[in-house]
């Protein structure tokens, strides 16, 4: 009985880019990436297998949107969020990583002042 049978909506993160995004687009997509993805997060970080593999997903796919954008304050700031994301599955080495590819000055005090054990 297929009519009844609920269909699971996609992850946003699972969902295929038409066509190229703007700065702008990819921004606003990686907001939603690691909103969407912060239940998967925590899950990650009680050891939910589940749970972990979405939060790879989803930080994979925010990595690499954020990988395109050219304007550099825009990359930085879509990089912190990516950053929160980590700390929220406990993910401290790529978010360590990630930590470090931040250029803009107040941006890198910002994640420093949320997380101090990145400035180790």
């Amino acid at each position: 009985m297929k009519w009844f049978a609920k269909q699971k909506p996609a992850d946003i993160w699972d969902e295929t880019i038409e066509g190229p995004l703007g700065d702008i687009e990819a921004a606003e997509r990686i907001r939603a990436i690691c909103d969407a993805a912060a239940a998967s997060a925590a899950g990650s970080a009680r050891s939910d297998t589940r749970e972990g593999g979405r939060y790879e997903r989803a930080a994979k796919m925010a990595m690499e949107i954020a990988m395109k954008i050219s304007d550099g304050l825009m990359r930085d700031a879509a990089v912190h969020r990516i950053v929160d994301l980590c700390m929220k599955a406990n993910d401290l080495k790529t978010a360590q990583i990630l930590f470090r590819a931040i250029h803009a000055s107040w941006i890198r005090e910002a994640v420093q002042r949320d997380h101090p054990t990145l400035a180790q």
